[in-house]
């Protein structure tokens, strides 16, 4: 049997018993036909397809747009705290750290969500009294593989733009799990998008006018918000501006002390769209950010963004009691009284501060600087606790508010993986600061170096796939 990655993650598919939520039981192995001949099964499968989503978003995956990027420090050595992805000295042999676990837990999870969505047309046609049910459980497995598809293309193949038709590499499109014997290649960033959008226009479709579960599941709202994400990355504007309007208009943003709470009073958040729940799963994210050991630290870049001293954000940093200057994230720090069942690190996947964000970068693209400039305002008041009216740009030029939009939004989703990947996405070039531990200072856009290699091991047993030029040596 070849050894590639890609059928390893079919062999790894894992199901979640009912009992506990995201508690993935491997001692279960039905066949996928008699798991899924009963409601049950679809049940346990779709909470295991969460768990699987939350194992990369909790981990390398997560970090990864951190460490790469130009707003965080390493204090610590290892393998384990991505210094080599920070000097990106990606070694595509990596099989445990971050090349080979975000392509292999990526796949998994996409895995999971085929068999779902494969065998739900069977299995309503003959249950059809299940039909409602099931058609939402597979309209959350199309916006997981959605998501998975869309994490993969941006984590190992070079953003939309990078060529005029967005016909360089991307990966594999993996709508079918293949045999091992399969021959499977990567498709362009092009048709990866198109996969994208395509299944999420049918699970929007799916949703129909549902109620969201929770901000723990997938939903019509996290479709649409996940839509406004990938047509920004598209560059397809008037989409983008669209599907984040309608977002924000059946949205609210957290204001003043839920501001804070949705990151540190183990509440989801009322400007939460989706994220991943936690309970009694791994407490990684709560580790590397932990206040008395933290791996990753804000930088001086970072920190310099912060002009006003009243901006609520900086009630989300502390200084570091034993280097001055410095400071720690308190985002992954929880405030309230918590014990081991109820201790937990959700990470955010979508809020509504970034529609606000997608929109206002769509109209810059469109040159409507008035439009962009009255979200960034409801931004940086919400921020300042200051009414939208009362906040005055002293320039309207396109050049001044995309400056602004870029600043807010490292300083808005900073530590929640968004870093590196709006510098590719954007063409910027890659500036670190004078705090920064990493060999890397400087790189110009665009560069080979900024993506992944794809893993050795994937291509010395699969014939089809392709490597990266440069990171693949």
């Amino acid at each position: 049997m070849k050894n590639k990655l890609i059928y390893i993650a079919i062999l790894l598919v894992t199901f979640t018993s009912c009992k506990k939520y995201f508690e993935v039981d491997n001692s279960d192995r039905e066949t996928i036909p008699n798991l899924f001949s009963k409601i049950e099964g679809f049940r346990s499968s779709i909470l295991g397809t969460y768990g699987l989503t939350f194992d990369y978003y909790a981990s390398y995956f997560y970090y990864y747009p951190e460490v790469a990027g130009n707003m965080v420090d390493i204090t610590k050595t290892g393998l384990n705290v991505m210094k080599q992805q920070q000097d990106f000295l990606s070694d595509p042999e990596e099989e445990i750290q971050a090349v080979g676990y975000i392509w292999r837990r990526v796949l998994t999870t996409i895995a999971n969500a085929n068999n779902i969505i494969e065998q739900a047309p069977e299995f309503v046609k003959n249950n059809p009294n299940h039909k409602t049910e099931v058609d939402q459980i597979k309209a959350q497995a199309l916006f997981i593989r959605a998501l998975a598809h869309f994490d993969l293309c941006r984590a190992y193949a070079q953003p939309w733009n990078y060529t005029a038709d967005a016909g360089h590499p991307g990966v594999p499109i993996v709508l079918k799990n293949p045999a091992p014997e399969d021959k499977v290649s990567r498709a362009s960033v092009k048709d990866v998008y198109a996969q994208v959008i395509k299944d999420l226009k049918e699970a929007e479709t799916l949703f129909g006018n549902s109620t969201a579960q929770s901000t723990y599941y997938a939903s019509k709202k996290s479709v649409q918000a996940l839509l406004a994400r990938v047509y920004l990355y598209s560059e397809k504007w008037d989409d983008a501006i669209s599907y984040a309007g309608a977002v924000i208009g059946n949205s609210t943003l957290a204001y003043e002390n839920d501001y804070a709470a949705m990151f540190n009073d183990l509440a989801p958040g009322v400007e939460t769209i989706f994220r991943l729940n936690g309970r009694l799963r791994t407490k990684k994210l709560g580790e590397v950010y932990a206040l008395k050991d933290a791996t990753y630290v804000p930088a001086d870049t970072l920190m310099s963004l912060f002009k006003d001293p009243t901006d609520i954000r900086l009630g989300l940093f502390q200084t570091m009691p034993d280097i001055a200057g410095k400071y720690l994230t308190k985002k992954w720090t929880i405030t309230v009284q918590f014990d081991g069942s109820t201790e937990k690190y959700d990470p955010m996947v979508l809020r509504v501060s970034e529609m606000y964000m997608i929109r206002a970068e769509a109209n810059l693209a469109k040159d409507r600087m008035d439009l962009a400039a009255d979200d960034l305002k409801v931004l940086i008041g919400r921020a300042l606790k200051k009414d939208p009216a009362d906040i005055a740009f002293s320039d309207m030029s396109k050049n001044f508010l995309t400056r602004t939009l870029i600043e807010e939004r490292a300083k808005e989703f900073c530590f929640e993986g968004h870093n590196f990947f709006d510098i590719t996405r954007m063409k910027q070039n890659l500036v670190r600061g004078a705090t920064t531990t990493s060999i890397v200072k400087r790189i110009d856009y665009p560069s080979n170096f900024f993506i992944l290699p794809i893993p050795q091991s994937e291509i010395d047993a699969n014939p089809g796939m392709t490597g990266n030029p440069a990171v693949n040596k």
